[in-house]
């Protein structure tokens, strides 16, 4: 496997987008992280963070859980999500996400929150949302799809930190 597919997390650039001379490391500014400055040109190069967008889709008293077919976290269990694309509303980024994996139709609903954590250049957004259409069924990246009662998620096999704080902060609302 590549580096890059090991860390995702520790991705290196080591030239300029714009003249193609090498990136050094520096600080500039005290309270800042180090940049990635162009040798040449003094371009900055900034590493801004990654969106993610994730929804919890209760369906026939359970949630719907993939399992996912590609690293990271190749085999173990998420709700259907991914990346939002430039230009694509974070919204827009969810429906396409579930008919993408799930092969479901959504309306979304709620904001449940915003994950992020250190050194991690993902913030994932997860929604609750509303399953409107479709047949449940385990398509793009994903290796097998089903339905989860409350009681059976598989805590041990999911794939992320942020899927199980955000299945943990959506089973706390339903005893509220």
């Amino acid at each position: 496997m590549h580096e890059h597919q090991d860390k995702p997390h520790e991705v290196q650039y080591r030239f300029c987008p714009r003249c193609g001379h090498p990136l050094a490391s520096r600080k500039l500014k005290e309270h800042e992280p180090e940049r990635l400055i162009c040798r040449g040109c003094d371009f900055i190069f900034f590493l801004d963070p990654k969106v993610a967008v994730g929804t919890i889709l209760p369906l026939d008293g359970g949630v719907v859980l993939l399992k996912r077919g590609i690293h990271p976290g190749y085999g173990r269990w998420v709700f259907p999500g991914g990346f939002v694309d430039r230009g694509e509303a974070v919204e827009e980024a969810a429906i396409r996400e579930a008919r993408e994996e799930a092969n479901l139709e959504i309306r979304i609903g709620r904001l449940l929150n915003v994950y992020s954590s250190p050194g991690n250049p993902v913030i994932l957004l997860v929604y609750v949302s509303e399953v409107v259409g479709g047949e449940l069924q385990a398509r793009d990246e994903c290796l097998e799809a089903r339905v989860f009662r409350l009681g059976e998620i598989p805590w041990e096999e999911l794939a992320f930190p942020s899927t199980a704080g955000a299945l943990r902060e959506f089973l706390a609302g339903l005893q509220d």
